[in-house]
C-alpha cells in the first residue's frame, strides 16, 4: 500500500466520513495525491466515495475587483451625494467607467440629466444611503453565502455584466468501509517510501536502508499530447510520396488562373452549359494576360473549327472571355500549362499535382466550396486506357482501397472518360472520388503540337481520406476541434 493511501485511510479511521478538503487538511497532502489515494482505496473496497455536483455562482476577476473597490455606480452615487449636482465633463473625469455608472444609474431612475449636468433625484438620494442590489449579490457570492430569491433578477444581471459566472462544482466525500476498518485494526504502519533509485544510492549502498514505492506498470496514465502535424498535412505528404515513388514529377501553380488555362485550353466551350459544370468563382479583377499568340491561335481554332477529325464547337471564340480571372476550379489547369511547356525530347513524361481548388457549390457532407484535389497526367506515345486504369488502381491500392468501381462518364476535355467510385463499409455504398480519361485531340494538339496519348485524372482529396479517418462528413476536416485533432490516429506511413 502506498504511503499516501496509508495516511488517508488512517485519517478516515479517526473521522469516518470526510470531504476531500478535510482530508487534504488532515493529511497535509495535495489535492491530486489525496484523489489518487482515494481512487486506489476505493478499488480495493477500503473506502466508498460519494460525488455530487452543484452549480455555484463565482466572481470573475472584474467582479472581485468591484466587490473590493466598489461598483462604478456606487462611486458615482457617493460623488453625487456630496456634490448634489455636477457637470457631465467633471463627472466623466472623476468616475472610472463613467459610461457603465451612468447606464445603471439611469436604468434605476436615480439621476436626472439636464443642461449638461447630472444630479441625484429623490430616489437616488435614498439609494445612496443603502446597499445596492448588485452590491448585495457581489457580497453574497464573495462570502459564499446563499442568495435570497428576491435577488434572482439582479444575479442574472451580474452574470450579464460578466461580474460573475455559473460554474459546476464537484463535491467529493469519502467514508471508510468495514473492510477498511478491519485493515486499520490489523495494523498498518505509515513509513516514508522512496520513489526513485538514485545513482548515489547504488554507489553507497544506501538503497538497502530505504523502502521503495511499488509501481503498477499496468495502471492507466495521463495522456500526453505532443506536437503533431495536422492530419490533412500528414495525408498530403503521404500522397506526394506515392506519386514521387511511382516516378512522377510535381506540378505547382497559382490559385488564380485565367479562364484560358482553366477552361479554353481544356476545350471547354465559352457560353455553354459545360462551362457551368464547375460552378466557377469569377473574380472582379483586372483581366489576365494570355500566353504566346501561336498557342492562343491554336486553341481558338480548336474551338471554332476543330482539329484533325474534329469540327470543334463551331462558334466564334472570344479572346476577352478567355482573359477573365477565376479561382481555379481544378488542378487540371496546371496540367494544361505543363503540356504547353513540354518538349518532345522529354516524352514520356509523368506529372502530378496536389492543390487547393474552388467551386461555388452548395456545401453538404460530400461537397465543399474549397477543397484539395490530386491530379495526374502521363504523356506517352504508347499509353492506352488500360494503362490509365492501372495507374488509378495502383494509387487507390496504396491509399487502402481495394474495392473500386469504374463508370463511364463525360468531361469536355477527355474521351474516353470515366469516374472512380470506392466502396465505403461505413456508408454501405460507393462514394464518387473523381474523374479521369484520355485528353481529347482538341486539348493535346494545340498544347503539344501533335496528338499524343495523354492520360489524365483529378480526384477529390478530402473524399479519399474520409474512410481512413472514419469521417461521415467532409466538413469535419475543417473543424477546430482540438480534442479530436489530438486523438485522430496518425496517417499510414
Amino acid at each position: 500500500m502506498h504511503d499516501n493511501e496509508k495516511q488517508v485511510i488512517t485519517s478516515l479511521e479517526k473521522k469516518k466520513k470526510q470531504s476531500l478538503e478535510e482530508l487534504i487538511e488532515s493529511t497535509k497532502l495535495n489535492r491530486d495525491a489525496v484523489s489518487t489515494a482515494l481512487a486506489n482505496l476505493a478499488d480495493q473496497a477500503y473506502v466508498s466515495i460519494e460525488e455530487k455536483t452543484s452549480e455555484e455562482l463565482v466572481l470573475t476577476s472584474e467582479g472581485s475587483m468591484y466587490a473590493n473597490q466598489g461598483l462604478p455606480e456606487r462611486q458615482a452615487l457617493d460623488l453625487l451625494a456630496k456634490t448634489k449636482e455636477i457637470a457631465m465633463n467633471d463627472f466623466k473625469s472623476k468616475i472610472d467607467n463613467d459610461a457603465i455608472a451612468l447606464t445603471w444609474l439611469r436604468k434605476a431612475g436615480y439621476v436626472d440629466i439636464k443642461d449638461g449636468k447630472v444630479s441625484l433625484n429623490a430616489v437616488g438620494q435614498k439609494a445612496s444611503k443603502e446597499k445596492l442590489a448588485h452590491e448585495q449579490v457581489l457580497s453574497a457570492v464573495m462570502g459564499k453565502k446563499p442568495l435570497p430569491e428576491k435577488l434572482a433578477t439582479e444575479a442574472a444581471e451580474i452574470i450579464k455584466r460578466r461580474l460573475a459566472e455559473v460554474k459546476t462544482q464537484k463535491h467529493v466525500t469519502a467514508s471508510i468501509t468495514k473492510q477498511g476498518l478491519e485493515l486499520v485494526k490489523r495494523g498498518i504502519s505509515v513509513e516514508k517510501e522512496v520513489g526513485q533509485l538514485t545513482p548515489q544510492m547504488v554507489v553507497t549502498g544506501d538503497w538497502k536502508n530505504h523502502k521503495f514505492r511499488i509501481y503498477d506498470v499496468s495502471a492507466s496514465a495521463k495522456p500526453i499530447y505532443p506536437g503533431r502535424r495536422h492530419f490533412l498535412n500528414q495525408a498530403i505528404e503521404y500522397v506526394r510520396k506515392i506519386w514521387l515513388e511511382m516516378g512522377f514529377k510535381e506540378m505547382q501553380g497559382p490559385l488564380i488562373q485565367s479562364s484560358f488555362w482553366n477552361f479554353d485550353a481544356l476545350f471547354t466551350p465559352q457560353s455553354h452549359p459545360a462551362r457551368e459544370m464547375h460552378d466557377t468563382l469569377f473574380l472582379d479583377a483586372k483581366k489576365m494576360n494570355l500566353p504566346e499568340l501561336g498557342l492562343v491561335k491554336r486553341v481558338r481554332e480548336a474551338h471554332e473549327i476543330g482539329t484533325r477529325d474534329s469540327l470543334g464547337w463551331s462558334y466564334i471564340w472570344d479572346q476577352e472571355e478567355a482573359k477573365k480571372p477565376v479561382l481555379r476550379t481544378h488542378t487540371t489547369a496546371l496540367s494544361a500549362q505543363t503540356l504547353a511547356r513540354l518538349r518532345k525530347e522529354e516524352w514520356p513524361a509523368k506529372y502530378f499535382a496536389l492543390g487547393r481548388v474552388f467551386r461555388n457549390e452548395t456545401v453538404d457532407w460530400t461537397h465543399l466550396f474549397e477543397f484539395d484535389q490530386v491530379e495526374g497526367i502521363v504523356v506517352d506515345e504508347n499509353a492506352n486506357f488500360k494503362h490509365l486504369l492501372g495507374y488509378l488502381k495502383e494509387f487507390y491500392s496504396k491509399m487502402g482501397y481495394n474495392n473500386i468501381r469504374i463508370r463511364p462518364a463525360f468531361f469536355p476535355y477527355t474521351e474516353m472518360s470515366l469516374e472512380v467510385d470506392v466502396y465505403s463499409p461505413k456508408k454501405q455504398g460507393y462514394i464518387e472520388l473523381g474523374g479521369a480519361g484520355i485528353f481529347r485531340p482538341e486539348v493535346v494538339e494545340p498544347l503539344l503540337g501533335e496528338d499524343v496519348p495523354v492520360l489524365a485524372w483529378g480526384q477529390g482529396f478530402g473524399r479519399i481520406i474520409m474512410e481512413y479517418y472514419q469521417m461521415n462528413d467532409l466538413r469535419e476536416q475543417n473543424k477546430n476541434d482540438v480534442q479530436k485533432l489530438r486523438e485522430l490516429r496518425q496517417w499510414m506511413m
